[in-house]
């Protein structure tokens, strides 16, 4: 995807993430990261979404068979803690922001326990 590319597809998920209140898009890591409140609770690379995810709602991604988001750092795999959303989630609008909502609150837990 070329930037015009990736920054419309971000357009497109702030767009139907509208309903959770004022969602940005801000460009980073060759994607967007996709805020809240100032937290960061899901991103988009390459015409996919990811969303964040702890141990309280890990689950919900790892049932659905979704994978956790993985970048190669000086040679080695790091995983993230974002997985990818299931196509068939962001097409149906109840799930689309539930599964947000989950999202942003791992992100709130996460910001806690960092204090």
């Amino acid at each position: 995807m070329n930037r015009e590319q990736k920054a419309a597809y971000a357009a497109q998920v702030v767009a139907g993430l509208t309903p959770m209140g004022p969602v940005r898009a801000q460009a980073m890591f060759g994607g967007h990261g996709i805020f809240l409140d100032d937290l960061m609770f899901a991103l988009t690379l390459d015409g996919e979404l990811w969303l964040k995810a702890d141990r309280l709602n890990r689950s919900l991604y790892v049932d659905a068979g979704s994978r956790p988001f993985v970048y190669k750092r000086m040679g080695k795999p790091v995983e993230l803690s974002f997985f990818r959303v299931p196509p068939a989630i962001w097409t149906e609008p109840h799930d689309r922001i539930a599964w947000a909502e989950s999202a942003f609150a791992a992100a709130k837990r996460t910001k806690a326990k960092k204090r």
